[in-house]
């Protein structure tokens, strides 16, 4: 993480804060994989289940650098190579010539090899390879050496997405979410949209005061083919400097049943236009909520100290971690803590039988919550000095990245040269 550029006259209060950026989708490419080693292809396959990979083609094959050169002398090469090698240093940018003889000049190779050596690196860079990764390797790793060649190249970051469920209904969640996003857009002053996707009985409109006349149920069903940027900027409210909303219809009057990737292109649409996308997701469990859950940057689970919280909170826990096994796990807000004769469990043993981590824990707090539920206010504008507000923050900082540096920690970057330059004859 950086900052960006500060006038000179400001002071540092006043420094605008870059966010995170959120994960950044692989187009549609077609990749092929040549391992020597079952470990090695394992780990390839691996990588698919990364959401940054959701339309990417992926096959694997045995043979390493032999079996891709027979391959392609009579087949088509794909957007992408990765090739396996355990062949000595000095004979890999032979064989690499041979394989280049039957490829086309746009294909891209990576390379895994499982020798660490810095001079046959930059060999390997300087004839063309796009990357070379020794093995063992993570399938990170691969992930991002593959989204570093494709959908970095020429490409503006994308939002960040995070989504807030509640374990039980009436945990809060959209209490939380709608204060981590307005403690977010007035401490970083990065843009931030709202998507409130509880279409029957959602309450950003209510939580802001806003009652637009379109929001987000005009965005999917028959009008997702024609939704482009325009479209959905005009469907936005702006709820406050910074913070806009699509807001549900929270009407009964049909039902709001969904397709898996329904509400897809809204995410995607959203992410390009928008640095921080928070979605408010409803307490419900079916396709599109599990996709959607899938692909986006970050989860945070709200729930009350008690045991059937207790209980969908650790469900929600196993089945959010199997949805993504190479991304980051859930995270556990705790919220109406301290409510008057209620038998309470600690929040830490509540995170440790979870196995989440615990973001924060918010004290219950009827008068300063119920005020601003009836105000259509935010706990900042109804009591600035409120604990809430600190805890809402620091979540916002975490969700955001601001708290995991390790995150912004660049790959090496510029390796987009096309593979050798030779084309089949």
């Amino acid at each position: 993480m950086s900052l960006l550029s500060r006038d000179g006259g400001k002071a540092a209060e006043e420094t605008v804060l870059d966010v995170a950026a959120g994960a950044r989708l692989i187009p549609r490419i077609t990749i092929q994989a040549f391992c020597e080693h079952s470990q090695t292809a394992q780990l390839v396959e691996s990588a698919v289940h990364d959401r940054r990979m959701s339309k990417v083609a992926l096959t694997t094959h045995n043979g390493g650098l032999e079996g891709a050169i027979e391959t392609y002398r009579a087949n088509p090469t794909p957007n992408l190579i990765l090739v396996e090698t355990s062949l000595p240093t000095e004979e890999i940018p032979h064989a690499l010539e041979r394989l280049a003889e039957v490829c086309d000049a746009s294909t891209r190779l990576i390379v895994l090899g499982h020798v660490n050596d810095v001079l046959l690196y930059r060999e390997l860079i300087r004839s063309g390879v796009s990357e070379y990764i020794v093995l063992p390797a993570s399938a990170q790793t691969i992930v991002s050496a593959i989204t570093e060649l494709f959908a970095a190249e020429g490409a503006a970051p994308i939002g960040r997405t995070v989504g807030f469920i509640s374990a039980k209904g009436g945990s809060g969640s959209s209490t939380v979410a709608h204060n981590v996003a307005w403690a977010v857009s007035q401490h970083l002053r990065q843009d931030t949209l709202i998507l409130d996707l509880d279409l029957p009985f959602g309450t950003a409109g209510l939580n802001f005061n806003q009652d637009p006349p379109h929001g987000i149920a005009d965005a999917i069903g028959g009008n997702a083919q024609k939704m482009d940027q325009t479209m959905l900027d005009r469907l936005m409210s702006k709820a406050a400097n910074h913070v806009s909303l699509l807001t549900a219809p929270a009407m009964l009057d049909r039902t709001f049943d969904f397709e898996e990737r329904e509400f897809e292109q809204i995410l995607e649409l959203s992410q390009k236009s928008t640095p921080i996308v928070v979605l408010d997701l409803p307490h419900t469990w079916n396709a599109w909520v599990r996709y959607t859950i899938a692909t986006i940057d970050e989860i945070v689970i709200v729930a009350e100290p008690d045991l059937a919280n207790l209980r969908n909170a650790k469900n929600l826990s196993d089945a959010i971690k199997a949805l993504r096994p190479t991304e980051s796990e859930p995270m556990l807000v705790i919220n109406k803590v301290g409510i008057p004769r209620r038998p309470e469990i600690a929040p830490a043993e509540f995170a440790t039988s979870v196995e989440c981590r615990l973001l924060g824990q918010i004290a219950f707090d009827a008068a300063t919550f119920g005020t601003a539920a009836n105000n259509g206010q935010m706990i900042a504008e109804v009591s600035a000095n409120n604990k809430a507000n600190e805890v809402f923050r620091l979540i916002g900082m975490h969700v955001t990245g601001r708290n995991a540096p390790e995150r912004a920690a660049s790959s090496m970057g510029g390796l987009k040269l096309p593979f050798l330059k030779k084309k089949r004859a």
